[in-house]
């Protein structure tokens, strides 16, 4: 990998306990390719966070068209400071030209019950090998009462994601910010070096999807007790620990309120789509779609008009909660 072009990382460090940032911890940066020798170590304002360290990264082109190039650098963090656990992170992503955010919890050495702190990130979904998304009904079939399906459409304040396959009983469940939920969905799914329209087509959908999953309480209805899972194939890849990106985070703040839906119907449909290289699905949004479609600065929902064109004809509207 050339090392001609740059990313930068930004690490926040906090306490698992009360979220209160840790200053003076210590933050070891290596790169997991072994064509670029990378050795840095960064200390935690009184913020807990670092400064932004520029890294080597691939080529902006590679993250720009559908291609089998890794368009990403991997790094590997270890993260220490006193009275708290070490953490180490293995495939932080550094974008080029863009920051990334790597978010750290810490645990007291007195905690009782401490967390898996060795995070493995997987592959980008855009790079690596997932399962494809079973196809569902955009608009799900609910009453207008009733203990399950919401009476109106909220932003929830709390997203319980299982980690895992619907069934797979054994998978945790994590409860995570709303946003923080979104920021990673997107982070994993789309890349941060994408023009900021094809980003929010984007997110518009990842966003309109959940909130489809909490207001028709698709899960809980069923008997589980979480509210979306961490599966490609039911739903969309949250990685525990991931790192996100200031653009998509940025996008996210901006619009964590807005959702698609079509006139006359009160929920948020259900947005599928798929990557439409490794996976073709018509009739949905392939996520490149936006970023190579002509016409990207039109309004978004115009691009939507466009890309789901089967389903969304123009009948979509844009919906603020």
């Amino acid at each position: 990998m050339a090392d001609s072009f740059t990313g930068y990382l930004q690490v926040d460090v906090v306490s698992s306990r009360n979220n209160f940032p840790i200053p003076g911890a210590t933050v070891s940066v290596t790169s997991e390719d072994d064509a670029v020798s990378v050795s840095e170590q960064l200390t935690t304002n009184s913020s807990g966070q670092t400064e932004n360290l520029a890294l080597p990264a691939p080529d902006p082109e590679y993250s720009l068209i559908p291609g089998s190039v890794r368009p990403y650098s991997e790094y590997r963090l270890r993260i220490q400071a006193p009275g708290f656990r070490p953490v180490e992170i293995s495939g932080s992503e550094v974008l080029p030209d863009s920051t990334s955010i790597q978010n750290v919890r810490m645990e007291p050495l007195d905690d009782t019950a401490p967390a898996d702190n060795n995070i493995l990130i997987p592959d980008h979904t855009l790079y690596g090998q997932y399962p494809p998304k079973i196809a569902e009904n955009e608009v799900k079939p609910v009453t207008d009462t009733g203990e399950i399906v919401l009476s109106r459409v909220v932003v929830p304040e709390t997203i319980v994601v299982h980690d895992g396959v619907p069934s797979n009983s054994s998978a945790p469940n994590y409860y995570v910010p709303y946003r923080d939920y979104i920021k990673n969905v997107a982070s994993s799914e789309i890349y941060a070096t994408w023009p900021r329209a094809s980003i929010v087509a984007n997110v518009l959908a990842i966003m309109s999807f959940t909130l489809n999953r909490v207001y028709t309480e698709w899960y809980r209805g069923q008997g589980y007790d979480f509210t979306i899972t961490s599966s490609t194939a039911f739903d969309h890849k949250w990685i525990y620990g991931r790192n996100f990106y200031e653009s998509i985070s940025v996008v996210v703040d901006e619009i964590f309120d807005s959702y698609l839906s079509r006139p006359n119907v009160k929920q948020p449909i259900l947005t599928q789509y798929c990557d439409g290289r490794q996976v073709q699905c018509p009739g949905w949004m392939a996520v490149w779609q936006p970023v190579t479609h002509r016409n990207f600065f039109l309004r978004t929902v115009r691009i939507f008009s466009a890309l789901f064109h089967k389903t969304f004809t123009n009948t979509t509207q844009f919906c603020h909660i």
